[in-house]
């Protein structure tokens, strides 16, 4: 695989379960309100109205991420997807400031335990078979990762050492 690849893949969607209870809460608070609203033509009733379903628009917006990674020219971009409609770029990372690329229990990770790590979930969470993988980032930062088979191949074609599968 050549080392300027471009691989690009997404993760599965995850719903973020606060999301979608205040989406729901908002639903219950317009539907009350509007009733009280149209029996008692009372102006906050309304206003309330209104602003719930905003609140629906909103936190509807925001019930499903999912995240897809770009590589390209030994860089790792990431990039968050709400509801697959609006994106927002989350982080760049550099592949030569990698200190480690293995599944999330892997043996490999074991030397890690001590260490303080800020840890960013970058993935659509567990699954059976685990997907994710860790990337330990010099500087501190344990990226949680939910890789294609392209992807590990093509960091793996950039550092050989740093990548491991088991």
């Amino acid at each position: 695989m050549d080392v300027n690849a471009y691989v690009e893949c997404m993760t599965r969607p995850r719903t973020v379960t606060v999301m979608r209870f205040l989406q729901i809460l908002s639903i219950m608070l317009l539907i009350g309100f509007l009733l009280i609203a149209l029996l008692f033509s009372n102006l906050i009733a309304f206003i309330i109205v209104i602003a719930a379903g905003v609140g629906i628009w909103f936190f509807g917006l925001r019930s499903s991420v999912e995240y897809e990674y770009t590589y390209v020219e030994k860089e790792l971009t990431v990039d968050r997807i709400f509801n697959k409609t609006s994106r927002k770029h989350v982080a760049d990372y550099k592949i030569s400031e990698m200190e480690l690329f293995a599944p999330i229990g892997s043996h490999r990770l074991d030397g890690l335990a001590g260490r303080q790590l800020e840890t960013l979930d970058y993935s659509g969470g567990p699954g059976e078979p685990d997907p994710r993988y860790v990337m330990i980032i010099e500087g501190g930062k344990r990226l949680i990762l939910e890789p294609s088979e392209n992807l590990v191949r093509a960091i793996r074609t950039v550092a050989p050492g740093k990548v491991f599968t088991d």
